[in-house]
């Protein structure tokens, strides 16, 4: 079996979870989609499980985070700035909320942080490797002046 990343959530409201993460650009597996839980695919290696908060407490007896809470950041790397913009208006026209950080723009870098409909925080990102700084710009920048 090649590697891929399962990300489950747990989610108040399956069918508009789903909703939602298809308006970002995903695509529902039916395969692993049901009345309590929902498949949703990124790319061939990534997959969101999406799970009803009674499955998701099947599997654990951890306490769910409130939606307020940050447990983790989901970067999702995008084809452009302009898909970044759309991927966030996707989100705030579906449940979510665009721009629960402020928006990060680095010029070879561009960002936004969404929250899901349960407040899981994805960030929605557009990077061009080539115009990045080199490591040695970027540590020479971050040092503090010697007196």
């Amino acid at each position: 079996m090649t590697k891929k990343i399962f990300v489950s959530l747990p989610v108040t409201d399956v069918k508009a979870s789903r909703a939602f993460y298809e308006s970002l650009g995903f695509k529902n597996n039916p395969q692993f989609t049901g009345e309590t839980t929902a498949g949703m695919v990124w790319s061939d290696e990534i997959n969101f499980m999406l799970l009803s908060r009674d499955t998701w407490q099947t599997m654990t007896t951890r306490p769910i985070p409130p939606s307020t809470s940050s447990e983790v950041m989901l970067a999702l790397s995008l084809e452009s700035r302009e898909a970044v913009d759309a991927m966030a208006a996707a989100a705030a026209a579906n449940g979510g909320t665009a721009d629960i950080n402020p928006v990060e723009d680095h010029g070879f870098m561009y960002s936004r942080d969404l929250a899901d409909p349960d407040g899981h925080a994805v960030g929605a990102m557009w990077m061009d490797a080539s115009a990045m700084p080199s490591v040695d710009q970027a540590e020479i920048h971050s040092r503090p002046e010697k007196s």
